[in-house]
C-alpha cells in the first residue's frame, strides 16, 4: 500500500549508503529536485545513480554530485555545457562513469521492470561500449547482449497522483519516470497534487499504483531551467 507523506525528507528516509538510485528526468525536464535535495540532506553517500544525464548547473543531480555523494553514475549523456560538477569530479578521478547509449539505457531499465532476462541490440556493436560483452549475428546483423538495469530506489517526478498511487505526468516530464518506477524495489514520487480515487481518468494513468511505494506532495516545485552563462 502506498504511503502518502508530507515532507520530502520523510519520503527518502532509509536510503542507505551504497544504494543504487534511479533519478528521473531528461536534463531538467522531470527532474525531482526536492527529492534530490532531501537525499542530500539525508547524508546518504557512495551512491550509484542512474540518470539520462550527469547533472545540470548547480541544482538537483548536479548538487548531489557536487557534494561527493555519488560514487558511480550510469548515464547516456554525461557532458554538456553546464555539467561542470560532473566534469570536475570525473577529471579528478572522484566519480566512476558507465556510459550507455540512450536507447540501450531506456531498454535496460524497461527490461528490469518487465522481467526480461536480457536482450540483443545492434547499438554499440563494434565500439568500445561492446568490449567484453557477448555478441551474436541474427539474420545477418550483429548484435550485443545487454542485461536489465535495476535499482534499490527510484526518485520520480509526476504531475498528479490519486490516493492509491496511480500517476499521470506532464508532457515531456514523463520521460524516464514510468520505466524507472517499474525497475526499482522502492519507488518514491513527488507530485504537485494528490486527488481522491476516481478523479483521474483511467485512460490517462501512465504508472499504475502497483509500482509506487511513497508519494510526497510538492505543490510548488522549484523550476529548473538552464542557467545563464552555462557555457563555462
Amino acid at each position: 500500500m502506498v504511503s502518502i507523506l508530507h515532507e520530502p525528507t520523510a519520503a527518502v528516509a532509509g536510503i542507505p549508503d551504497g544504494a543504487t538510485v534511479m533519478i528521473g528526468g531528461f536534463g531538467t525536464a522531470g527532474q525531482p529536485v526536492e527529492l534530490i535535495d532531501a537525499l542530500i540532506a539525508s547524508g546518504a553517500t557512495d551512491l550509484t545513480v542512474v540518470n539520462n544525464n550527469a547533472g545540470n548547473g548547480d541544482v538537483g543531480l548536479a548538487a548531489l554530485i557536487r557534494t561527493g555523494r555519488v560514487r558511480k553514475i550510469v548515464c547516456s549523456f554525461p557532458r554538456q555545457r553546464d555539467s561542470w560538477h560532473f566534469d570536475q569530479k570525473y577529471r579528478a578521478g572522484e566519480i566512476e562513469l558507465e556510459l550507455v547509449p540512450q536507447g540501450n539505457l531506456a531498454e535496460r531499465i524497461r527490461a528490469a521492470g518487465a522481467g526480461i532476462g536480457a536482450f540483443y541490440t545492434p547499438t554499440g556493436y563494434g565500439t568500445s561500449l561492446a568490449d567484453g560483452k557477448e555478441t551474436r549475428v541474427i539474420d545477418g546483423r550483429s548484435y550485443v547482449l545487454e542485461y536489465p538495469l535495476r535499482a534499490d530506489y527510484a526518485l520520480v517526478k509526476a504531475y498528479r497522483a490519486d490516493e492509491l498511487g496511480n500517476l499521470v505526468y506532464r508532457k515531456t516530464a514523463r520521460n524516464f519516470g514510468p520505466i524507472m518506477a517499474a525497475a526499482a524495489t522502492t519507488t518514491i514520487v513527488q507530485v504537485e497534487e494528490v486527488v481522491p480515487v476516481g478523479e483521474l481518468d483511467p485512460e490517462i494513468i501512465v504508472t499504475p499504483s502497483i509500482y509506487v511505494d511513497r508519494i510526497v506532495r510538492v505543490s510548488a516545485p522549484v523550476p529548473v531551467t538552464e542557467p545563464v552563462g552555462a557555457g563555462r
